[in-house]
């Protein structure tokens, strides 16, 4: 990690990509992170391959931690169904087949 106090330092700022998770119905909440090392300023050497690589790494690292914010609520979404007895089979997939639709009841 560079020293801010000290300029003359040859290592570049660590930069950090986090995702935070806070819930108000109680799951615990979780944080995602990824370490990325900054890229030279404009007008160094090397600057255009240090941005490339940076903007490489940071998609990289954005797949990441999506990744792991998607593996940490489908279990926070399982664990809420436990919790409720939901989550019979049948209602799920039926779930799944109408999501983002608005589907009108059947009438006994």
């Amino acid at each position: 990690m560079a020293d801010i106090n000290n300029p003359a330092s040859d290592a570049k700022p660590q930069l950090t990509l986090a995702a935070t998770y806070t819930s108000t119905s109680g799951n615990e909440p979780f944080s995602a992170t990824r370490a990325l090392s900054a890229p030279l300023a404009a007008g160094e050497d090397g600057a255009v391959e240090s941005r490339t690589k940076y903007l490489r790494d940071l998609r990289a690292a954005a797949a990441e931690v999506q990744d792991q914010v998607n593996k940490e609520l489908t279990a926070r979404m399982e664990e809420d169904n436990r919790r409720a007895g939901a989550g019979t089979g049948a209602d799920d997939t039926k779930e799944e087949e109408n999501y983002g639709e608005e589907v009108q009841e059947d009438e006994d």
